[in-house]
């Protein structure tokens, strides 16, 4: 009887290593980040082995890219009104927000002078500029003189308008104080929660977002363009993990949080990032992530938001990095005097280097001008290489958002949950 038993049901027969086997089989199949990791390799594949095709698959990248802006927006405005509602206290608000702003002004001068000071040492521009490719830079040396238009920068960016739309409303809702005014965040919450289980399904479309944006990377620039300047992209990817794990990590470390835990815990977000070179596609699944991690919705809906437009450390880094590779490269000799005064105009054009397609270049250019010394005409050659390099300013650019907020919520005892627990929900 129970051999029959046993022959109708064979999974009892199993030894527990083939069950361990089988259920460890079904986690990797049913992960994001595998598929994610799968479609950004088979996107350099298809981008180095047939480009013509890779080249027409940037339709998909941008088409997940778009999906995505379109939750941008809402989360936004939704995480901002109503952590204001929460938080009780307009002054706690205020506080917040200027904590964020000195906080980021502190970590992106010191990511300029990391850059500045990795260069200096490694010299990635001692090479010779016949074998570099030159690409057309004259729409961004042409507005060089005027540097970055403000109004422009503004108008341009739809996370920071939101940003300040979700600040003025949430500060009126707080003032109001009718009867409805429960029924009003009752509904947002609802709102909330309903767009949030939105993206969760959107997310399932991030490997195709990935090879879409990688193959056509690949495609359209090719591995053998890396070859001229890889000594400045190996530069530059070497200084961003420097900072990430020396400077990010000590700082993370003060607050008795793992930097590595933390990537861990955002690996599928890093992933898409890499794959679509773009920190947008990751916005609103980060401010998802560090919520269940217990920073709360107040202090993420006001520093996620406001770091994307002026916490960018990977951006900082290369910016910095260039300016002193150009040097390098025409062998301009730059005093120390200068390099402060690169230092101190990055430290104010950097902000500007975000929601403007092209507007790190144009820093770059005014920076350039400003100094009277470095050719202008110096960035034609970075342009072949600049997509490969974006991946990284991204990736830190999210990385050190994510360590802000972590930072800004523990200062302020706004940190709900212990760390990195068993039970914290690690993917999306």
């Amino acid at each position: 009887m129970l051999a029959e038993r046993n022959n109708q049901n064979p999974d009892i027969l199993q030894a527990p290593e083939a069950v361990i086997k089988k259920t460890t089989a079904q986690a990797i199949f049913t992960n994001l980040t595998f598929w994610v990791l799968i479609a950004i390799i088979a996107g350099v594949i298809l981008g180095n082995y047939f480009p013509a095709i890779a080249v027409k698959m940037e339709l998909l990248g941008k088409l997940f890219i778009s999906i995505i802006k379109f939750f941008i927006g809402p989360i936004i405005f939704l995480t901002i009104v109503l952590g204001i509602c929460g938080m009780g206290s307009l002054k706690k608000a205020g506080r917040i927000g200027i904590k964020s702003l000195v906080y980021f002004e502190i970590v992106t001068t010191i990511a300029l002078i990391i850059g500045i000071v990795v260069a200096n040492i490694i010299q990635p521009g001692k090479i010779d500029k016949a074998g570099l490719t030159i690409q057309d830079a004259s729409k961004y040396t042409s507005g060089a003189a005027k540097g970055i238009d403000w109004k422009i920068f503004l108008n341009s960016n739809f996370t920071l308008q939101v940003l300040i739309a979700a600040i003025i409303v949430g500060i009126a809702l707080s003032f109001y104080n009718g009867v409805d005014k429960k029924k009003i965040i009752n509904s947002l919450s609802v709102i909330s929660k309903f767009v949030f289980k939105g993206l969760r399904y959107v997310m399932y479309l991030a490997p195709i977002g990935a090879f879409g944006g990688m193959a056509f990377t690949i495609g359209k620039f090719g591995l053998h363009t890396l070859v001229p300047l890889g000594k400045l992209m190996l530069t530059v990817y070497c200084t961003m993990l420097i900072f990430v794990f020396i400077i990010l990590g000590s700082i993370m470390r003060y607050y008795k949080e793992s930097i590595w835990q933390f990537l861990k815990y955002i690996k599928e977000e890093l992933l898409i990032v890499l794959g679509t070179s773009s920190s947008e596609a990751a916005l609103p699944s980060i401010i998802d992530k560090l919520e269940k991690m217990g920073c709360s919705k107040s202090v993420v809906g006001l520093v996620v938001p406001a770091g994307y437009s002026f916490n960018l450390d990977g951006t900082s880094i290369y910016l910095s990095m260039s300016v002193i590779f150009l040097a390098q490269l025409y062998d301009v000799h730059l005093s120390w005097e200068e390099i402060i005064s690169i230092i101190g105009i990055l430290m104010l054009t950097s902000k500007g280097a975000a929601g403007v397609t092209g507007s790190g270049f144009i820093v770059l250019a005014s920076t350039l001008t400003a100094i009277h010394k470095i050719p202008v005409e110096g960035l034609a050659f970075l342009l072949g290489v600049d997509k490969f390099m974006s991946e990284a300013r991204a990736i830190t650019n999210i990385i050190g958002n994510g360590v802000a907020t972590i930072v800004i919520a523990k200062s302020e005892k706004e940190f709900l949950a212990p760390a990195f627990t068993e039970h914290r929900p690690v993917s999306t």
